[in-house]
């Protein structure tokens, strides 16, 4: 048995039927492997009994170390999640989805973490089923953040993981946590595990493809400048390519007699504005980004370790006073 504190979050939403073979089965799967140990339950705003039924485990004849927050409202999953690690109290903190996780696989998360990992992801990889559109905007998304971010969302950053509390407070740092805490552990460098396994769920995947869109693009713009780099381009290739449209009319004006009267100063005319606007939007986007870099209270790095050298030469020039005795 492991001598760790270990925090499980699981967020749950109209399951009660199944919440107490669910909590039953992550506290006899953890109080086997550590010392210490939490459950953080979130209801993310059920609407059946599953309040009652968590009031019932947190009482004396229920589950020990069960902690419970009920949300007023349904949030996004990653907003519900991080209300459990923001709370946590675990030298680890477990992100675990009873809909598609397997509390089962812990104890492997647990080892790859007590070894030096700071983040061990577990991967299943047998998938729900998603419909056709679902599964073409997945690939799409999936292939524009790894573009932009070098990072493979799917393989690389699972839901289902382990984050050391150092990696915790480096999150908690970010503007916008709720957000940076799926991609921020797998960007900045801490070291970390990825781990397979395979789970059939029988719960069906919870998310919408509105809400996933929605979720993938705000997800996107918060970790990378690149869409907003972007615009910049594209409105640079529209301002080059009115430009040379304008050419292009002069040359017909100088080469060519028989042109259809009001031709040529509608076409100025339009080349121009659109040339403009063009100008316009450039500036507008460079001066976001700019905006952008001074507002971020964020970094991409952490210092894991600091050293340093028992013999120093530099004592003389330090702020050090040295006592004398006074005979």
């Amino acid at each position: 048995m492991l001598d760790s504190f270990v925090s499980i979050v699981m967020v749950v939403n109209n399951q009660a039927n199944d919440l107490n073979s669910l909590l039953k089965k992550a506290s006899d799967t953890i109080q086997n492997i550590v010392t210490d140990y939490e459950i953080i339950v979130i209801d993310n705003g059920s609407t059946d009994e599953s309040l009652d039924k968590l009031k019932d485990l947190t009482s004396k004849e229920g589950l020990q170390n069960l902690q419970v927050f009920s949300l007023t409202k349904e949030v996004e999953l990653d907003k519900a999640f991080w209300v459990g690690c923001e709370n946590s109290l675990g030298d680890y903190v477990c992100v675990f989805d009873p809909t598609t996780d397997d509390i089962s696989f812990l104890p492997n998360m647990i080892e790859g973490a007590v070894i030096g990992n700071d983040v061990v992801f577990a991967q299943n990889l047998k998938k729900p089923k998603f419909s056709f559109f679902y599964s073409i905007a997945f690939k799409v998304f999936n292939w524009m953040y790894k573009y932009f971010n070098n990072i493979d969302l799917a393989k690389e950053v699972p839901s289902f993981r382990i984050l050391s509390k150092r990696v915790i407070n480096f999150v908690m740092q970010h503007p916008q946590p709720y957000v940076a805490y799926r991609h921020l552990p797998a960007s900045v460098g801490f070291s970390r595990l990825n781990l397979e396994y395979e789970y059939d769920s029988k719960y069906p995947y919870r998310n919408t493809l509105h809400k996933s869109i929605l979720k993938g693009l705000r997800l996107l713009i918060s970790s990378s400048q690149a869409p907003m780099r972007l615009v910049t381009v594209l409105t640079m290739f529209g301002a080059a390519a009115n430009l040379l449209y304008t050419v292009y009319i002069l040359m017909i004006a100088i080469f060519k007699s028989d042109i259809a009267d009001g031709w040529l100063s509608l076409s100025l005319q339009q080349s121009g504005m659109f040339f403009l606007i063009s100008i316009v939007l450039l500036v507008l986007s460079e001066y976001v980004l700019q905006m952008l870099s001074f507002s971020e209270d964020k970094t991409d790095h952490y210092v894991a370790q600091e050293l340093t050298s028992v013999r120093l030469t530099s004592k003389e020039r330090l702020n050090i006073e040295q006592s004398q005795e006074i005979e």
